[in-house]
């Protein structure tokens, strides 16, 4: 009886949020997400050299507001593969040379940030935008930010817990009296800048840990989840779960949002598309993979993810259209973000996939979640 009865309370609960998001005027945002891959040089082994791939991402973030995305986010990492240490420089680059993009993190990595200084460098990327910044807070994909800002491992947990609790004091107070284990407290200090609105939005961004999703919930913070393997209908308990855990703390259920961040690249020839990116893909995914175990990545791990059931969205407008759709009626999306610089795709081949994504992809999707409004 009670399994009966949870799955229709979910059903129901599903069913509404999706109704409510197609209400909405914006429908569901869609943009991309990088972590600012290197290249690496196959003669030499060398990687490209940051500045042109900085230089690089600031012409991409130029042409994604150009051809209408909504969202562009960008990654933290503190490795010799990644051109990203700081996202909120990055941002503050795109502003004045961007008229609508949001410009976010993806993610900031709180467990080892001063929230503090965190919060002022998002603040004024908001300010230098006219309002367009958000901050995603994560624990990071990565462990190399510990050990570099003087952290322990051991306090993993205690730390995203204790930093994302001030965050969100100073978000919400100019004045902010507080105490914790892992910085020196505070006794009613004046934050400054404030954000445009004195309301900076910050996103809790997921893996995949329960824990994790529960948590957004229970705050009312905006939920990304990383869904880069396997399929992404395994995902929907956690959506699931987030959003019972959003509606049993008393959060306004008409400002859910949610989304997902996925790897991608666009082309108009799916051939010529996967043959071009499938040496680049596995490359990247082996050079993670060595450092945490993983057998070596496999043509048809590539094709299974590209597939209707698959979590790699590689392919042609038409085929890309139908999968989006399918992944925002299965979880009620109110964003969904192509993660488009794994294995440092070249500059040329990521500008036509922003290209085809605002010009051929997205105009269809927002166009069919309107007629079904």
């Amino acid at each position: 009886m009670f399994i009966t009865y949870f799955l229709t309370y979910d059903n129901i609960l599903h069913k509404l949020l999706v109704y409510l998001c197609l209400q909405t005027e914006i429908i569901m945002e869609l943009g991309i997400s990088m972590f600012g891959d290197l290249a690496v040089d196959p003669a030499t082994g060398k990687f490209q050299p940051t500045q042109q791939r900085l230089q690089e991402i600031i012409e991409e973030i130029k042409l994604m507001d150009e051809v209408g995305l909504d969202y562009f986010g960008i990654g933290e990492h503190h490795r010799p593969d990644y051109a990203v240490p700081s996202p909120e420089i990055i941002l503050a680059a795109a502003a004045p040379v961007t008229k609508r993009i949001k410009l976010g993190s993806a993610v900031s990595v709180v467990s080892s940030a001063d929230p503090v200084k965190l919060y002022q460098n998002f603040a004024m990327v908001d300010l230098l935008s006219g309002g367009r910044a958000e901050l995603m807070a994560g624990r990071g994909s990565f462990i190399e930010s510990f050990p570099l800002f003087g952290y322990d491992l051991q306090d993993y947990e205690a730390l995203f817990t204790e930093k994302l609790d001030l965050l969100l004091a100073i978000n919400k107070n100019e004045r902010v009296t507080w105490k914790g284990n892992f910085r020196a407290p505070l006794n009613n200090q004046e934050v400054l800048p404030r954000a445009l609105n004195n309301n900076l939005p910050i996103w809790i961004a997921v893996g995949g840990t329960p824990q994790s999703v529960v948590r957004a919930g229970r705050l009312g913070l905006p939920l990304m989840v990383a869904i880069i393997g396997g399929s992404p209908a395994q995902f929907k308990p956690l959506f699931e779960l987030y959003k019972k855990t959003y509606t049993e703390h008393g959060h306004d259920l008409s400002k859910l949002q949610v989304g997902i961040h996925a790897h991608g690249l666009f082309g108009d020839d799916d051939h010529e598309l996967s043959r071009n990116y499938y040496p680049l893909y596995a490359a990247q995914m082996d050079r993670i993979g060595r450092s945490r175990g993983w057998p070596p990545y496999q043509q048809t791990q590539f094709d299974f993810g590209k597939s209707n059931h698959g979590a790699l969205f590689i392919g042609e407008p038409d085929a890309m259209v139908e999968k989006i759709l399918y992944v925002q009626e299965l979880f009620g999306l109110t964003r969904f973000a192509t993660h488009m610089d794994v294995g440092a795709p070249s500059h040329k081949d990521l500008m036509k996939s922003i290209e085809v994504y605002g010009t051929k992809i997205v105009p269809k999707v927002k166009a069919a979640l309107r007629d079904k409004s």
